[in-house]
């Protein structure tokens, strides 16, 4: 068997990041060769992953990426148990990785994403790489790619935990437009809308919501038919607070989103309207 000597181990070291120890003893296994002692500590990373399968990882990253004519995004959750291996270069260069394989295919389960090309190598060799390095639990929690005939654009709040897209019905937008998109995505970040308006919201939630007014009004000694007009006026403020389109602009209190796109349109000489939009925070519930 060939000798393992401390410079060996030092270069399986810097090219995976693995322990002194788990390098040692993936030479000694490999009898020497570097490549199989690499893939050996890639093995070692995938098996070493079901048993942390119970544990909690609530930290990591969120990714997101536009394509440059904003036809084409994407947006990806990984997660990890510490802020140590969330802030670490060869994680967070693993996270990129993998939404930049989403943004060149079309993929929308995860056993298909693990299958992508990453240059010479694919997304699921990539991911034990990372587990061979980091002793914890890492996932890809969720991810999202979306295509559109009008422009999305995208916004990651500072420390990469939250992640918003938005889909506008424009074709292309101004610079001065765009801005005002990328307000509207801040926008979703720090208020956290469940819908873009009011037609999105479906009757269930509706009238689940009014029996609860209504309710909450009897019980405080109001009677019915009073009752139903209180609810009535906190639906209105149900709809301010949980549509995107009737809240408070945050940057101007004097305006509402509705104003904001307003002044978008006429930028754009159209009518431009809010498809649709992601909000991703780190470790919510689904």
């Amino acid at each position: 068997m060939a000798e393992i000597t401390p410079l060996m181990v030092k270069n399986l070291r810097d090219k995976t990041g693995a322990g002194m120890a788990d390098c040692k003893k993936a030479l000694t296994e490999a009898e020497g060769n570097m490549d199989n002692a690499i893939e050996i500590l890639r093995k070692k990373g995938a098996a070493s992953a079901a048993k942390r399968a119970d544990r909690v990882a609530n930290e990591g990253t969120v990714v997101a990426r536009t394509s440059n004519d904003g036809k084409l995004a994407a947006i990806v959750e990984v997660n990890c148990e510490t802020d140590f291996v969330a802030l670490n270069a060869d994680f967070v260069a693993y996270a990129n990785n993998v939404v930049d394989a989403l943004m060149a295919n079309n993929v929308s389960t995860l056993e298909d994403l693990m299958k992508l090309s990453v240059g010479n190598d694919t997304v699921e060799g990539l991911h034990n790489e990372i587990l061979a390095k980091f002793s914890e639990k890492i996932e890809i929690r969720r991810f999202e790619r979306l295509s559109t005939e009008g422009f999305v654009a995208s916004y990651i709040h500072a420390g990469s935990k939250l992640g918003v897209l938005i889909e506008v019905s424009a074709t292309s937008l101004t610079d001065n437009s765009f801005a005002m998109v990328r307000d509207i995505a801040m926008q979703i970040a720090a208020m956290n809308p469940q819908f873009v308006d009011k037609s999105d919201v479906d009757q269930t939630t509706l009238a689940k919501e009014k029996e609860i007014y209504v309710q909450q009004a009897i019980d405080s000694g109001k009677k019915p038919e009073i009752a139903e007009r209180i609810a009535e006026g906190r639906l209105d403020k149900f709809f301010q607070e949980q549509c995107l389109v009737e809240q408070t602009f945050v940057k101007d209190g004097n305006k509402t989103i509705k104003d904001v796109l307003a002044e978008i349109s006429a930028d754009c000489g159209t009518e431009v309207k809010i498809k649709s939009f992601r909000r991703y925070f780190l470790g919510e519930s689904n």
